[in-house]
Protein backbone atom coordinates (compact mmCIF):
# COMPACT_ATOMS: atom_id res chain seq x y z
CA UNK A 1 0.00 0.00 0.00
CA UNK A 2 0.95 3.45 -0.66
CA UNK A 3 2.06 5.65 2.36
CA UNK A 4 -0.01 8.54 2.49
CA UNK A 5 1.96 12.28 1.50
CA UNK A 6 1.85 14.17 4.55
CA UNK A 7 2.68 16.80 2.38
CA UNK A 8 0.78 20.14 3.66
CA UNK A 9 0.16 21.39 0.14
CA UNK A 10 -1.60 18.05 -0.55
CA UNK A 11 -4.36 18.86 2.09
CA UNK A 12 -4.61 22.52 1.28
CA UNK A 13 -5.10 21.50 -2.56
CA UNK A 14 -7.59 18.66 -2.01
CA UNK A 15 -10.15 21.25 -0.25
CA UNK A 16 -10.17 23.12 -3.12
CA UNK A 17 -13.42 23.36 -4.68
CA UNK A 18 -14.70 21.55 -7.45
CA UNK A 19 -15.23 24.40 -9.32
CA UNK A 20 -11.06 25.38 -10.27
CA UNK A 21 -12.35 28.42 -11.92
CA UNK A 22 -14.13 30.16 -9.70
CA UNK A 23 -12.52 32.93 -7.70
CA UNK A 24 -10.09 31.94 -4.86
CA UNK A 25 -8.90 35.80 -4.12
CA UNK A 26 -10.09 38.84 -4.75
CA UNK A 27 -7.53 42.16 -4.53
CA UNK A 28 -8.90 44.99 -3.29
CA UNK A 29 -6.04 47.87 -3.56
CA UNK A 30 -4.57 47.26 -6.70
CA UNK A 31 -5.14 49.82 -9.33
CA UNK A 32 -8.24 47.39 -10.91
CA UNK A 33 -9.50 44.32 -9.03
CA UNK A 34 -7.91 41.21 -9.96
CA UNK A 35 -9.41 38.09 -9.75
CA UNK A 36 -7.63 35.15 -9.20
CA UNK A 37 -9.36 31.53 -9.48
CA UNK A 38 -8.71 28.11 -7.53
CA UNK A 39 -7.16 26.81 -10.84
CA UNK A 40 -4.65 30.06 -10.97
CA UNK A 41 -3.42 28.90 -7.12
CA UNK A 42 -2.72 25.42 -8.37
CA UNK A 43 -1.36 26.12 -11.89
CA UNK A 44 0.83 29.41 -10.58
CA UNK A 45 2.35 27.62 -7.72
CA UNK A 46 2.93 24.14 -9.71
CA UNK A 47 4.80 26.30 -12.41
CA UNK A 48 7.15 28.11 -9.37
CA UNK A 49 7.48 24.29 -7.81
CA UNK A 50 8.87 23.23 -10.82
CA UNK A 51 11.22 26.05 -11.45
CA UNK A 52 12.40 25.31 -7.94
CA UNK A 53 12.87 21.60 -8.95
CA UNK A 54 15.27 22.71 -11.97
CA UNK A 55 17.30 24.28 -9.28
CA UNK A 56 18.47 20.85 -7.90
CA UNK A 57 18.71 22.14 -4.48
CA UNK A 58 19.73 19.80 -1.67
CA UNK A 59 16.61 17.71 -0.01
CA UNK A 60 14.62 20.09 2.81
CA UNK A 61 16.66 23.20 1.31
CA UNK A 62 15.41 26.03 2.96
CA UNK A 63 14.16 29.49 0.86
CA UNK A 64 14.13 32.86 2.63
CA UNK A 65 11.67 35.51 1.50
CA UNK A 66 11.57 39.18 2.03
CA UNK A 67 9.19 40.59 -0.43
CA UNK A 68 6.27 42.58 -0.09
CA UNK A 69 2.29 40.98 0.17
CA UNK A 70 0.80 40.05 -2.69
CA UNK A 71 -0.76 36.82 -4.09
CA UNK A 72 2.09 35.62 -6.16
CA UNK A 73 3.93 35.94 -2.75
CA UNK A 74 1.34 33.37 -1.46
CA UNK A 75 1.81 31.21 -4.52
CA UNK A 76 5.37 31.32 -3.49
CA UNK A 77 4.84 29.62 -0.13
CA UNK A 78 2.65 27.17 -1.77
CA UNK A 79 5.47 26.42 -4.16
CA UNK A 80 7.81 25.37 -1.79
CA UNK A 81 5.90 23.34 0.54
CA UNK A 82 4.84 21.41 -3.08
CA UNK A 83 8.42 21.04 -3.66
CA UNK A 84 9.18 19.45 -0.54
CA UNK A 85 11.41 22.45 1.06
CA UNK A 86 11.19 24.82 4.07
CA UNK A 87 9.63 28.45 3.58
CA UNK A 88 11.29 30.61 5.77
CA UNK A 89 9.25 34.54 5.53
CA UNK A 90 11.21 37.61 6.79
CA UNK A 91 9.75 40.49 7.54
CA UNK A 92 9.54 43.52 5.04
CA UNK A 93 11.09 45.95 7.62
CA UNK A 94 14.28 43.75 8.63
CA UNK A 95 17.19 45.81 7.71
CA UNK A 96 20.66 44.76 6.34
CA UNK A 97 22.16 43.47 9.74
CA UNK A 98 19.07 41.54 10.56
CA UNK A 99 19.06 39.63 7.01
CA UNK A 100 22.87 39.24 7.23
CA UNK A 101 22.04 37.07 10.56
CA UNK A 102 18.94 35.29 9.28
CA UNK A 103 20.62 34.40 5.99
CA UNK A 104 23.87 33.45 7.70
CA UNK A 105 21.75 31.18 10.47
CA UNK A 106 19.63 29.40 7.86
CA UNK A 107 21.84 28.90 4.83
CA UNK A 108 19.26 29.25 2.67
CA UNK A 109 20.06 27.95 -1.27
CA UNK A 110 17.40 29.93 -2.44
CA UNK A 111 16.93 33.74 -1.60
CA UNK A 112 13.49 35.82 -3.02
CA UNK A 113 13.50 39.18 -2.20
CA UNK A 114 11.81 43.18 -3.59
CA UNK A 115 13.24 43.94 -6.54
CA UNK A 116 14.64 47.27 -4.84
CA UNK A 117 16.17 45.43 -2.74
CA UNK A 118 17.57 43.05 -5.10
CA UNK A 119 21.40 44.87 -5.06
CA UNK A 120 22.09 44.45 -1.20
CA UNK A 121 20.18 41.44 -0.24
CA UNK A 122 22.16 39.54 -3.33
CA UNK A 123 24.89 40.28 -2.02
CA UNK A 124 24.78 39.13 1.95
CA UNK A 125 23.06 35.76 0.34
CA UNK A 126 26.40 35.41 -2.39
CA UNK A 127 28.55 36.16 0.14
CA UNK A 128 27.02 33.41 2.79
CA UNK A 129 27.21 31.09 0.16
CA UNK A 130 23.66 31.52 -1.62
CA UNK A 131 23.77 30.39 -5.00
CA UNK A 132 19.92 31.44 -5.79
CA UNK A 133 18.65 35.08 -5.61
CA UNK A 134 15.33 36.11 -7.28
CA UNK A 135 12.97 38.92 -6.85
CA UNK A 136 9.42 39.08 -6.53
CA UNK A 137 7.49 42.12 -6.62
CA UNK A 138 4.18 43.27 -5.79
CA UNK A 139 2.67 44.22 -9.13
CA UNK A 140 3.61 40.59 -10.44
CA UNK A 141 6.54 41.50 -11.73
CA UNK A 142 10.52 40.29 -11.58
CA UNK A 143 12.75 37.73 -12.24
CA UNK A 144 10.96 34.40 -10.35
CA UNK A 145 7.81 35.01 -12.65
CA UNK A 146 9.80 35.57 -15.49
CA UNK A 147 11.68 31.71 -14.85
CA UNK A 148 8.57 30.31 -13.79
CA UNK A 149 6.68 31.26 -16.60
CA UNK A 150 8.84 28.78 -18.79
CA UNK A 151 7.83 25.52 -16.82
CA UNK A 152 4.50 23.45 -16.78
CA UNK A 153 1.03 24.16 -14.55
CA UNK A 154 1.70 20.52 -13.53
CA UNK A 155 3.34 19.26 -10.51
CA UNK A 156 3.13 16.23 -8.41
CA UNK A 157 3.62 17.55 -4.47
CA UNK A 158 6.84 15.65 -3.19
CA UNK A 159 6.41 13.09 -0.56
CA UNK A 160 6.95 14.56 3.13
CA UNK A 161 6.60 13.16 6.42
CA UNK A 162 4.00 15.11 8.94
CA UNK A 163 7.53 15.43 10.67
CA UNK A 164 9.32 17.17 8.33
CA UNK A 165 10.24 20.67 8.35
CA UNK A 166 7.51 22.89 6.37
CA UNK A 167 8.73 25.93 7.86
CA UNK A 168 11.22 28.02 10.06
CA UNK A 169 9.88 31.41 11.63
CA UNK A 170 12.35 33.67 13.26
CA UNK A 171 11.13 34.98 16.67
CA UNK A 172 11.41 38.87 17.33
CA UNK A 173 14.78 38.24 19.10
CA UNK A 174 13.74 40.56 22.33
CA UNK A 175 16.43 38.91 24.33
CA UNK A 176 19.31 37.91 22.15
CA UNK A 177 20.06 36.84 18.71
CA UNK A 178 16.43 35.71 17.63
CA UNK A 179 15.86 31.99 17.55
CA UNK A 180 14.20 29.76 14.17
CA UNK A 181 11.49 28.04 15.27
CA UNK A 182 11.13 24.68 13.36
CA UNK A 183 7.28 23.67 12.45
CA UNK A 184 6.80 20.71 10.65
CA UNK A 185 3.79 19.73 7.80
CA UNK A 186 1.98 17.70 10.97
CA UNK A 187 2.12 20.91 13.29
CA UNK A 188 0.71 23.70 10.46
CA UNK A 189 -2.01 20.43 9.27
CA UNK A 190 -3.17 19.36 12.51
CA UNK A 191 -3.54 23.57 13.51
CA UNK A 192 -5.38 24.26 10.67
CA UNK A 193 -7.87 21.32 11.19
CA UNK A 194 -9.07 22.25 14.70
CA UNK A 195 -9.26 25.75 13.79
CA UNK A 196 -11.24 25.19 10.66
CA UNK A 197 -14.04 23.15 13.18
CA UNK A 198 -13.46 25.28 16.24
CA UNK A 199 -14.49 28.53 14.38
CA UNK A 200 -17.14 27.17 12.54
CA UNK A 201 -15.65 28.07 8.71
CA UNK A 202 -18.62 27.21 6.66
CA UNK A 203 -18.28 25.84 3.09
CA UNK A 204 -20.04 26.66 0.15
CA UNK A 205 -22.91 24.32 0.79
CA UNK A 206 -23.21 26.09 3.92
CA UNK A 207 -23.66 29.46 2.54
CA UNK A 208 -19.82 29.76 2.09
CA UNK A 209 -17.56 32.32 4.07
CA UNK A 210 -15.40 34.66 2.66
CA UNK A 211 -12.02 36.08 4.48
CA UNK A 212 -10.47 39.65 4.38
CA UNK A 213 -7.15 39.21 4.38
CA UNK A 214 -5.59 42.41 5.50
CA UNK A 215 -2.85 41.04 7.67
CA UNK A 216 1.33 40.46 6.63
CA UNK A 217 1.93 37.38 5.34
CA UNK A 218 5.59 36.94 7.54
CA UNK A 219 3.78 36.09 10.18
CA UNK A 220 1.93 33.21 12.06
CA UNK A 221 -1.59 35.00 12.25
CA UNK A 222 -1.83 35.76 8.90
CA UNK A 223 0.11 33.22 6.63
CA UNK A 224 -0.67 30.14 9.12
CA UNK A 225 -3.47 31.25 10.69
CA UNK A 226 -6.23 33.44 8.01
CA UNK A 227 -3.96 31.91 4.54
CA UNK A 228 -4.87 28.29 6.13
CA UNK A 229 -8.01 28.83 7.47
CA UNK A 230 -9.30 29.84 3.96
CA UNK A 231 -7.54 27.33 1.96
CA UNK A 232 -8.50 24.42 3.99
CA UNK A 233 -12.17 25.53 3.92
CA UNK A 234 -12.16 26.63 0.20
CA UNK A 235 -13.16 29.64 1.15
CA UNK A 236 -12.84 33.43 -0.75
CA UNK A 237 -9.88 36.05 0.29
CA UNK A 238 -10.59 39.72 -0.38
CA UNK A 239 -7.16 40.82 -0.34
CA UNK A 240 -5.57 43.93 0.91
CA UNK A 241 -1.64 44.19 0.59
CA UNK A 242 -1.87 46.51 3.95
CA UNK A 243 -4.00 47.57 6.57
CA UNK A 244 -6.61 50.54 5.48
CA UNK A 245 -9.37 51.31 7.92
CA UNK A 246 -11.90 52.85 5.43
CA UNK A 247 -11.45 50.81 2.59
CA UNK A 248 -11.67 47.59 5.21
CA UNK A 249 -14.83 48.75 6.55
CA UNK A 250 -15.91 49.70 3.00
CA UNK A 251 -15.40 45.56 2.12
CA UNK A 252 -16.70 44.11 5.22
CA UNK A 253 -20.50 43.98 4.00
CA UNK A 254 -19.09 41.59 1.25
CA UNK A 255 -17.60 39.20 3.92
CA UNK A 256 -18.06 36.66 6.62
CA UNK A 257 -14.84 36.46 8.49
CA UNK A 258 -12.00 38.98 9.75
CA UNK A 259 -9.05 38.54 11.18
CA UNK A 260 -6.50 41.16 13.03
CA UNK A 261 -4.35 42.34 15.54
CA UNK A 262 -5.67 44.77 18.42
CA UNK A 263 -4.38 48.27 16.42
CA UNK A 264 -6.58 47.35 13.68
CA UNK A 265 -9.47 47.24 15.66
CA UNK A 266 -8.92 50.50 17.47
CA UNK A 267 -8.49 52.00 13.91
CA UNK A 268 -11.68 50.65 12.84
CA UNK A 269 -13.51 52.27 15.56
CA UNK A 270 -12.13 55.11 14.90
CA UNK A 271 -13.48 55.50 11.46
CA UNK A 272 -16.78 57.09 12.14
CA UNK A 273 -19.13 55.36 9.54
CA UNK A 274 -18.28 52.03 10.92
CA UNK A 275 -21.07 49.95 12.75
CA UNK A 276 -23.78 47.36 12.67
CA UNK A 277 -24.85 48.15 9.19
CA UNK A 278 -21.15 47.44 7.97
CA UNK A 279 -21.27 43.91 9.83
CA UNK A 280 -24.26 43.16 9.26
CA UNK A 281 -23.30 40.12 7.38
CA UNK A 282 -20.34 39.09 9.16
CA UNK A 283 -19.78 35.57 11.45
CA UNK A 284 -16.55 36.22 13.01
CA UNK A 285 -14.15 38.70 14.05
CA UNK A 286 -10.59 37.13 15.50
CA UNK A 287 -8.39 39.31 17.74
CA UNK A 288 -5.21 38.01 18.45
CA UNK A 289 -1.07 38.44 17.98
CA UNK A 290 -1.33 41.46 21.29
CA UNK A 291 -3.45 41.83 24.35
CA UNK A 292 -6.79 43.53 23.31
CA UNK A 293 -7.93 46.49 26.02
CA UNK A 294 -11.72 45.52 27.41
CA UNK A 295 -11.99 49.25 26.89
CA UNK A 296 -11.95 47.88 22.63
CA UNK A 297 -13.95 44.69 23.68
CA UNK A 298 -16.67 46.41 24.71
CA UNK A 299 -16.38 49.59 22.31
CA UNK A 300 -16.72 46.98 19.54
CA UNK A 301 -18.87 44.85 20.53
CA UNK A 302 -21.31 48.37 21.58
CA UNK A 303 -20.76 49.32 17.64
CA UNK A 304 -21.18 46.13 15.67
CA UNK A 305 -23.18 43.98 17.86
CA UNK A 306 -20.19 41.35 17.55
CA UNK A 307 -17.84 40.18 20.11
CA UNK A 308 -14.45 39.90 19.39
CA UNK A 309 -13.14 36.34 19.53
CA UNK A 310 -9.23 36.41 21.03
CA UNK A 311 -6.89 33.49 21.26
CA UNK A 312 -3.22 32.69 21.88
CA UNK A 313 -0.50 31.38 19.96
CA UNK A 314 2.69 31.50 19.50
CA UNK A 315 5.46 31.54 16.66
CA UNK A 316 6.25 28.13 18.31
CA UNK A 317 2.72 26.56 18.03
CA UNK A 318 0.79 28.49 16.10
CA UNK A 319 -2.73 28.68 17.89
CA UNK A 320 -3.16 27.23 21.39
CA UNK A 321 -6.32 28.39 22.82
CA UNK A 322 -9.35 30.18 21.81
CA UNK A 323 -12.69 31.89 23.43
CA UNK A 324 -15.97 29.89 22.18
CA UNK A 325 -17.04 30.38 18.57
CA UNK A 326 -20.60 29.80 20.20
CA UNK A 327 -22.19 30.79 22.37
CA UNK A 328 -21.02 34.30 21.36
CA UNK A 329 -21.60 34.94 24.85
CA UNK A 330 -19.64 32.76 26.46
CA UNK A 331 -16.46 35.21 25.18
CA UNK A 332 -14.28 36.79 27.92
CA UNK A 333 -12.82 40.15 27.56
CA UNK A 334 -9.04 40.04 28.26
CA UNK A 335 -8.85 36.17 28.22
CA UNK A 336 -7.86 33.91 25.51
CA UNK A 337 -10.16 30.84 26.09
CA UNK A 338 -9.42 27.22 26.71
CA UNK A 339 -7.48 25.19 25.29
CA UNK A 340 -8.11 24.09 21.69
CA UNK A 341 -9.32 20.31 21.12
CA UNK A 342 -6.01 18.16 21.38
CA UNK A 343 -3.72 20.88 22.98
CA UNK A 344 -2.64 20.42 26.74
CA UNK A 345 -2.32 23.96 28.71
CA UNK A 346 -0.94 23.77 32.46
CA UNK A 347 0.07 26.71 35.04
CA UNK A 348 3.29 25.69 37.36
CA UNK A 349 5.64 27.41 39.72
CA UNK A 350 8.68 28.43 39.87
CA UNK A 351 9.73 25.12 41.55
CA UNK A 352 7.82 23.27 38.27
CA UNK A 353 4.84 22.54 41.29
CA UNK A 354 1.59 22.32 39.45
CA UNK A 355 -0.16 25.07 40.12
CA UNK A 356 -4.28 25.15 41.31
CA UNK A 357 -7.15 26.85 39.35
CA UNK A 358 -6.58 30.49 40.04
CA UNK A 359 -2.93 31.00 40.73
CA UNK A 360 -0.52 32.72 38.28
CA UNK A 361 2.51 31.07 36.81
CA UNK A 362 4.21 29.65 34.25
CA UNK A 363 2.51 28.65 31.07
CA UNK A 364 3.53 25.06 29.82
CA UNK A 365 1.73 23.45 26.83
CA UNK A 366 1.84 20.46 24.63
CA UNK A 367 0.22 18.92 21.38
CA UNK A 368 0.10 18.09 18.11
CA UNK A 369 1.07 21.64 17.19
CA UNK A 370 3.91 21.79 19.11
CA UNK A 371 7.04 22.87 16.90
CA UNK A 372 9.90 20.51 16.87
CA UNK A 373 12.90 22.90 18.27
CA UNK A 374 14.92 25.88 17.46
CA UNK A 375 17.08 25.99 14.66
CA UNK A 376 20.59 24.67 14.91
CA UNK A 377 19.94 25.31 18.94
CA UNK A 378 19.46 22.03 20.20
CA UNK A 379 20.81 23.11 23.84
CA UNK A 380 18.45 25.79 24.09
CA UNK A 381 15.47 23.54 22.68
CA UNK A 382 16.56 21.36 25.42
CA UNK A 383 16.41 23.64 27.87
CA UNK A 384 12.82 25.13 26.93
CA UNK A 385 11.31 21.45 27.30
CA UNK A 386 10.10 19.69 30.83
CA UNK A 387 11.12 16.58 31.64
CA UNK A 388 7.86 14.99 30.28
CA UNK A 389 7.99 17.11 26.85
CA UNK A 390 5.78 19.92 27.59
CA UNK A 391 6.72 23.22 26.28
CA UNK A 392 7.78 26.62 28.51
CA UNK A 393 5.85 28.93 26.51
CA UNK A 394 7.62 32.10 28.84
CA UNK A 395 4.26 33.37 29.09
CA UNK A 396 2.70 33.57 32.76
CA UNK A 397 -0.92 33.18 33.47
CA UNK A 398 -3.79 31.42 35.12
CA UNK A 399 -6.07 28.98 34.54
CA UNK A 400 -9.60 29.53 35.67
CA UNK A 401 -11.78 26.77 37.04
CA UNK A 402 -13.54 26.06 33.70
CA UNK A 403 -10.47 26.23 31.58
CA UNK A 404 -10.00 30.02 30.60
CA UNK A 405 -6.80 31.40 29.92
CA UNK A 406 -6.09 34.74 31.18
CA UNK A 407 -2.00 35.99 29.78
CA UNK A 408 -0.35 37.93 32.58
CA UNK A 409 2.27 38.93 30.65
CA UNK A 410 5.72 37.51 30.03
CA UNK A 411 7.97 36.10 31.85
CA UNK A 412 10.63 38.04 30.90
CA UNK A 413 8.63 41.17 31.45
CA UNK A 414 8.21 40.25 35.31
CA UNK A 415 9.84 42.84 37.52
CA UNK A 416 11.04 42.19 41.02
CA UNK A 417 11.26 45.26 43.52
CA UNK A 418 12.54 45.00 46.82
CA UNK A 419 11.95 41.23 46.58
CA UNK A 420 8.40 41.43 45.42
CA UNK A 421 7.31 40.16 42.21
CA UNK A 422 5.26 42.53 39.88
CA UNK A 423 3.15 41.80 36.97
CA UNK A 424 2.89 44.68 34.43
CA UNK A 425 -0.61 43.78 32.67
CA UNK A 426 -2.34 44.13 36.47
CA UNK A 427 -0.93 48.28 36.44
CA UNK A 428 -1.85 48.44 32.74
CA UNK A 429 -5.04 47.10 33.97
CA UNK A 430 -5.66 49.73 36.49
CA UNK A 431 -3.98 52.67 34.19
CA UNK A 432 -5.74 51.79 31.32
CA UNK A 433 -8.98 52.18 33.49
CA UNK A 434 -8.45 55.90 34.13
CA UNK A 435 -10.24 58.52 31.97
CA UNK A 436 -8.50 59.99 29.65
CA UNK A 437 -5.57 57.03 28.55
CA UNK A 438 -5.53 55.50 25.50
CA UNK A 439 -3.09 52.52 26.79
CA UNK A 440 0.11 52.11 28.72
CA UNK A 441 3.19 50.10 29.00
CA UNK A 442 4.71 48.80 32.17
CA UNK A 443 8.20 47.88 32.48
CA UNK A 444 11.27 47.45 35.15
CA UNK A 445 14.57 48.99 35.25
CA UNK A 446 17.69 48.89 37.01
CA UNK A 447 17.70 50.38 40.50
CA UNK A 448 20.29 50.89 42.84
CA UNK A 449 18.26 50.12 46.20
CA UNK A 450 15.06 47.97 44.93
CA UNK A 451 17.25 46.08 41.97
CA UNK A 452 14.26 47.26 39.10
CA UNK A 453 11.69 49.73 39.49
CA UNK A 454 8.65 50.08 38.17
CA UNK A 455 7.90 52.25 34.96
CA UNK A 456 5.11 52.96 32.98
CA UNK A 457 4.51 54.85 29.80
CA UNK A 458 1.06 56.17 29.22
CA UNK A 459 -0.69 57.50 26.08
CA UNK A 460 -3.15 59.92 26.13
CA UNK A 461 -6.25 59.98 24.09
CA UNK A 462 -7.02 62.22 21.47
CA UNK A 463 -7.71 65.99 23.24
CA UNK A 464 -7.07 64.48 26.56
CA UNK A 465 -4.32 66.05 28.65
CA UNK A 466 -2.19 63.28 31.55
CA UNK A 467 0.14 64.11 34.51
CA UNK A 468 1.92 61.25 35.30
CA UNK A 469 2.78 62.74 39.13
CA UNK A 470 -1.41 62.65 39.44
CA UNK A 471 -1.72 59.05 37.76
CA UNK A 472 1.13 57.51 39.92
CA UNK A 473 -1.25 59.64 42.55
CA UNK A 474 -4.12 58.07 41.97
CA UNK A 475 -2.79 54.42 42.06
CA UNK A 476 -1.23 54.67 45.69
CA UNK A 477 -5.19 54.49 46.44
CA UNK A 478 -5.62 51.04 44.43
CA UNK A 479 -2.33 48.96 44.11
CA UNK A 480 0.05 48.11 46.70
CA UNK A 481 2.59 50.47 46.87
CA UNK A 482 5.80 48.51 46.07
CA UNK A 483 3.61 48.46 42.84
CA UNK A 484 3.38 52.22 41.94
CA UNK A 485 5.37 53.18 39.18
CA UNK A 486 8.46 55.57 40.30
CA UNK A 487 7.52 57.11 37.03
CA UNK A 488 4.90 57.51 34.75
CA UNK A 489 5.71 59.04 31.30
CA UNK A 490 3.04 60.64 29.32
CA UNK A 491 3.98 60.01 25.69
CA UNK A 492 2.42 60.39 22.10
CA UNK A 493 2.77 56.31 21.37
CA UNK A 494 4.11 53.07 22.33
CA UNK A 495 6.70 51.27 19.85
CA UNK A 496 5.38 48.30 18.23
CA UNK A 497 6.66 45.50 15.95
CA UNK A 498 4.73 45.03 13.05
CA UNK A 499 2.13 42.76 15.06
CA UNK A 500 1.22 45.67 16.64
CA UNK A 501 3.48 44.25 20.11
CA UNK A 502 4.52 46.61 22.29
CA UNK A 503 8.45 46.64 22.10
CA UNK A 504 8.94 46.73 25.96
CA UNK A 505 13.01 46.32 25.36
CA UNK A 506 12.93 49.31 24.08
CA UNK A 507 11.14 51.00 26.71
CA UNK A 508 13.69 49.31 29.10
CA UNK A 509 16.25 50.58 26.92
CA UNK A 510 15.03 54.15 26.93
CA UNK A 511 14.71 54.28 30.76
CA UNK A 512 17.66 52.06 31.12
CA UNK A 513 19.60 54.67 33.13
CA UNK A 514 16.98 56.71 34.66
CA UNK A 515 18.16 55.85 38.17
CA UNK A 516 21.64 55.73 38.23
CA UNK A 517 23.34 56.95 40.85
Amino acid sequence: MTPENHNLFTALRAAFPADLDSTAIETADTATPLHYSWRDLDCGSAMMANLIDALELPPASRVAVQVDKSVEALMLYLAVLRAGHVFLPLNTAYQAAEIAYFIGNAEPALVVCAGKNFGWVSKLAFQAGTKNVFTLNDDRTGTLLQRAAHHSTQHAPAERSADDLAAILYTSGTTGRSKGAMLTHGNLLSNARVLRDAWGWQTAADGGDVLIHALPIFHVHGLFVASHGALINGSKMIWFSRFEPRAVAARLPEATVFMGVPTLYVRLLAEPGFGKEACSRMRLFVSGSAPLLLETFHEFRTRTGHTLLERYGMSETVMLTSNPYRPESARRGGTVGPALPGVGVRVHGDNGQPLPAGKIGHIEVRGPNVFKGYWKMPEKTAAEFTADGWFKTGDVGQISADGGVTIVGRSKDLIITGGYNVYPAEIEGFINDMPGVAESAVVGVPHPDFGEAVVAVVVPKAGATLNGADIAARLKGRIANFKVPKLVEVAPDLPRNAMGKVQKSLLRERHQGLFAR
